[in-house]
């Protein structure tokens, strides 16, 4: 199997990152929190680890508000339903995926929210003073995605966020698509709130993720629960990251992640997005040779975080990608990808579009088999 379906989640992993799992599950997979035996304790260091590990890496000062979840979904949940109320206005992008786009459209239809969705150009891109001059004086957040998950277009977080700390608004980043190949750093982002999985470019596995929240951002709690802490009290606790932290932890999971961000500390997280470049580099350069593509991304790396979308003309994207699967042993994503406004602002909403996502473990020959097979396809239509 060629896997270029990394944009989906990554793999293989670093060997690490099964190493630690195995490890954790075998050795002191007990609750973190929980109580005060060994193993109990054991755990609860190794979430604490991963918790500094993860604020290190995304420049958070206080590791303490960051809480574990277990994907960008439920984080992105969290952080808009926590702090939204009736009346208040939001704005948003058209590339952003369903994560953000189902919930603020279920909180206009019910809670008599304002939503602005912000358009941008062919590629997705949005300008940051059409976000600037979307802004009213009831304006409470802004919800921008780091890169599409469908065309892999970067846009442009640290002057929206800059906008957003000017003007008095709450930023809140979906980092699902770039954390782990595009650098984030919080404070100069001006980021008030950052969501991400650990299962894609963090090289961790399914079942992670987490959220940020600045000091200074209150949010109510989005489920109450057991904390292992404050017991005594039939009221959720309101020290971060307890008060949004309720149930027991994927510890397994979280340890994997932390390997996962491990790798990338010592690979070098510029070095993995060159990688990826060169190796998207060489596939466009391969598909300007064959006849009926049409490229839906931006070739630099300082636009795209990773991803090749592409089509052949008056073809499904679903056909082109089960080909590819079923014949030559390449894993792709065709469709919508859970993105529709991305798709409308693409023009690829009803053909989808097959999308290729390479990862650190990919190589120059897995990319020209792959050119070779959509040669073959092409002269097949």
């Amino acid at each position: 199997m060629i896997y270029l379906d990394n944009a989906a989640t990554s793999w293989p992993k670093p060997e690490k990152v099964y190493d630690d799992i195995n490890r954790c599950m075998r050795e002191y997979c007990a609750n973190p929190g929980r109580g005060g035996h060994a193993m109990s304790i054991a755990s609860g260091r190794a979430v604490i680890n991963v918790r500094e590990l993860l604020a290190r890496f995304f420049n958070i000062k206080n590791p303490m508000h960051l809480c574990f979840t277990k994907n960008t979904t439920e984080a992105i949940n969290i952080a808009i339903k926590g702090i939204i109320n009736p009346g208040d206005h939001i704005i948003t992008t058209c590339m952003e995926h369903n994560s953000v786009i189902r919930p603020l459209k279920t909180l206009e239809k019910y809670a008599g929210i304002e939503l602005t969705i912000v358009k941008g150009n062919e590629y997705g891109e949005v300008d940051p003073h059409d976000v600037k001059n979307s802004i009213k004086k009831n304006t409470k957040l802004i919800v921008c995605t780091l890169s599409s998950n469908v065309n892999g277009i970067i846009m442009p977080v640290g002057e929206i966020g800059r906008i957003a700390r000017e003007h008095g608004v709450l930023f809140l980043v979906d980092a699902a698509q770039g954390a782990g190949s595009i650098p984030v750093d919080v404070e100069e982002m001006n980021i008030d709130m950052l969501a991400f999985p650990g299962h894609k470019g963090l090289l961790g596995p399914q079942g992670t993720g987490g959220l940020y929240v600045a000091d200074d951002v209150r949010l109510r709690s989005f489920m109450e629960g057991g904390t292992g802490s404050n017991s005594e009290n039939t009221y959720q606790p309101e020290i971060m990251p307890d008060f949004l932290e309720s149930g027991t932890l994927n510890t397994p999971g979280i340890v994997g992640l932390g390997a996962g961000v491990e790798f990338i500390n010592s690979f070098g997280l510029n070095n993995i997005r060159l990688y990826k470049h060169m190796i998207l580099s060489r596939f466009f350069e391969g598909l300007e040779e064959i006849k009926n593509v049409k490229i839906y991304s931006k070739k630099s790396m300082e636009n795209n975080s990773g991803i090749a979308a592409i089509n052949f003309e008056n073809t499904d994207s679903s056909e082109i990608s089960n080909v590819l699967d079923s014949i030559y042993g390449i894993a792709t994503r065709p469709g919508l990808h859970c993105s529709p406004l991305a798709h409308e602002t693409l023009g690829t909403l009803k053909q989808g579009i097959v999308r290729f996502s390479p990862g650190c473990f990919n190589t120059v020959e897995e990319v020209d088999l792959t050119l070779e097979a959509l040669r073959e396809i092409s002269v097949k239509l």
